[in-house]
């Protein structure tokens, strides 16, 4: 239908989406696209874990008891949950 895309085509497309979207917004949307995959990455890891692990074949017997709560990790480079650091005082005088 479209065939196929020479290099002409490929620095059009470029240019047009550089035009829409500015050159000072592309990398920040690049890097959120990539934290993403990353997240999702491990999501579909933890799932996968979550399912050979905690498959059981009988369920459990009191039902009192509450499942154990899965924690989910910060991705690496993520300084949202990252906790504050004091900084070292000066002691020296001047």
């Amino acid at each position: 239908m479209f065939g196929k895309l020479g290099a002409p085509e490929i620095i059009l497309i470029l240019v047009v989406i550089i035009l829409l979207f500015g050159a000072k917004k592309l990398p920040d949307m690049a890097r959120s696209l990539g934290k993403s995959a990353r997240i999702l990455k491990s999501e579909a890891k933890a799932m996968k874990e979550d399912g050979k692990s905690s498959a059981p074949a009988d369920p459990p017997n009191n039902p009192d008891e509450q499942p154990a709560q899965r924690v989910i990790q910060a991705a690496p480079g993520d300084v949202t949950s990252s906790r504050p650091v004091t900084e070292p005082t000066d002691t020296t005088k001047r």
